[in-house]
């Protein structure tokens, strides 16, 4: 206690703050809010603002967008390829495996489409879908065979995340890593025209875990990236 009265004010100052940002020793933790064994939001936050990981999703697509041109594919709508390609798409279709989906271009199983469809489209946008398909290498080899040569896709998967408790849970699949989205692509497009992002970090995951909305979070919070928590994995992959 002696040694800590005379050291100087700014060192103690220092040292209050170090003590303030490092981790809670044993028995320190306080857990708050997050005491409880239900989330905050069972609807990914929802219901709160924006999920965490539609942040990710859509920055993701924000800085590959140019890949998004000429005549592209989405599932169920073309929100994204109409947002993000803009006047650079010259047609864009829509698959739908359900017929009651009106803006469906095409009725069908993605993974399953005719021969008719090989080498048709300059860019497809799958995000947050393969993740729903059981066999995911069946899937990546029609994503390659339904692009024309230089073509691109752009996909996004789960990382941490809740499962869905709604209708997609019966079908929810995966959750993928960087090393397992890395080798699943570049096993069929090629080391070199596979291009991984991963996005989140522990605080971004364990708020996503609880459905809290990326607005209640700071931007040095939920921008902060470690691979080792990821939430949201992208890829983006090249037909040669």
């Amino acid at each position: 206690m002696l040694a800590h009265r005379l050291l100087p004010k700014i060192v103690k100052k220092r040292l209050r703050r170090l003590m303030r940002y490092g981790p809670p020793g044993v028995g320190r933790v306080r857990f708050g809010d997050f005491e409880r064994t239900d989330p905050i939001s069972r609807d990914f936050g929802y219901d709160r603002g924006t999920p965490i990981d539609r942040i990710y999703i859509e920055r993701f697509l924000a800085e590959h967008a140019s890949s998004i041109h000429g005549r592209t594919l989405e599932v169920v709508d073309d929100g994204y390829t109409a947002r993000f390609g803009g006047s650079r798409t010259t047609q864009r279709d829509i698959v739908d495996l359900r017929p009651e989906n009106t803006r469906a271009t095409i009725v069908g199983d993605l993974t399953n489409l005719g021969a008719e469809w090989n080498d048709k489209f300059d860019a497809i946008v799958l995000t947050q879908t393969l993740h729903l398909i059981f066999d995911l290498q069946e899937a990546v080899s029609a994503l390659f065979r339904l692009l024309k040569s230089g073509g691109t896709v752009l996909v996004t998967v789960p990382g941490l995340t809740p499962i869905d408790h709604h209708q997609e849970y019966e079908t929810w699949y995966w959750s993928l890593t960087e090393a397992s989205a890395r080798r699943l692509f570049s096993d069929v497009f090629g080391a070199d025209s596979t291009h991984i992002a991963v996005y989140g970090n522990v605080c971004s995951a364990v708020c996503f875990l609880e459905g809290i909305a990326a607005e209640e979070l700071k931007p040095e919070m939920l921008h902060a990236q470690d691979h080792h928590f990821p939430v949201t994995i992208g890829i983006c992959a090249t037909k040669g």
